[in-house]
């Protein structure tokens, strides 16, 4: 696959995230392409499993889990920002906990340099990122997700239960006074429950999108959160409630 048509596939399931369908016509106008070039794309895409080929277009797969690739389009400085922010919080000699999504995949970039430093993982990608001298990564088995390149299910999980000491790291994919952080899809979710209830100490990393509204499964209490690291100052109703839930902010 060409440079070219692989920022066209980006392209095209960043747009899809945001809006949940994607037009043929509208397309070919935003990227400066034929309507052919993008039905080709997107019969690319389909044959990949990321989304699910309409008349005129293209929608996501009802049991859509979004790819690596087209998370990490979205907000990208925001993501380098946050994982920037948290990274300065390890110290050496520590042990962590990160998940496998991509503001979490921008902090292991910047632990080069560190020593001793433990890392537990669920993401082949992540792993292979780690691969620095100091950094010691524990690869989490289970069920393999390609989409995803991480491990969930029954034997990731029963790993955790023999893993303790640790700061956990974590993202969402969407936020909830009431009901806490969530994410997507409810393996994720489960996977990080059991992380956040045997860690010490839980970091939350989300951008300003995931304020808006919350995903479907719940990953944690907000009593089990002590810190969220965000790119942008918070709006007072959000400031307001973290002050009461005694979480601590930390943004550029």
């Amino acid at each position: 696959m060409s440079r070219a048509t692989a920022q066209r596939h980006t392209q095209i399931l960043t747009e899809l995230i945001a809006n949940k369908h994607v037009a043929v016509r509208s397309l070919a106008t935003e990227l400066h392409v034929s309507e052919a070039t993008v039905r080709r794309d997107l019969r690319q895409l389909a044959e990949q499993d990321e989304l699910t080929l309409v008349h005129g277009g293209a929608t996501l797969p009802r049991d859509a889990d979004y790819s690596f690739r087209a998370k990490s389009a979205r907000a990208p400085e925001a993501k380098q920002q946050i994982g920037q922010l948290a990274s300065e919080l390890v110290q050496d000699g520590q042990q962590i906990f990160l998940d496998s999504g991509t503001t979490c995949f921008q902090m292991a970039t910047q632990l080069r340099g560190r020593h001793d430093v433990s890392v537990i993982a669920a993401s082949v990608r992540l792993a292979m990122e780690l691969d620095e001298p100091g950094v010691n990564a524990i690869l989490l088995g289970g069920q393999y997700r390609s989409a995803r390149m991480d491990t969930v299910g029954a034997l990731s999980q029963k790993t955790l239960e023999h893993l303790r000491g640790y700061t956990a790291f974590i993202g969402a994919d969407g936020l909830s006074q009431d009901f806490g952080p969530s994410a997507s899809d409810i393996e994720s979710a489960h996977l990080h429950e059991l992380v956040v209830r045997n860690a010490n100490d839980t970091v939350l990393l989300v951008d300003e999108t995931k304020f808006s509204a919350a995903s479907l499964y719940r990953i944690a209490e907000w009593s089990q959160i002590s810190r969220v690291i965000t790119n942008k100052p918070l709006d007072l109703e959000w400031e307001s409630f973290f002050g009461k839930q005694e979480i601590d902010v930390i943004h550029p």
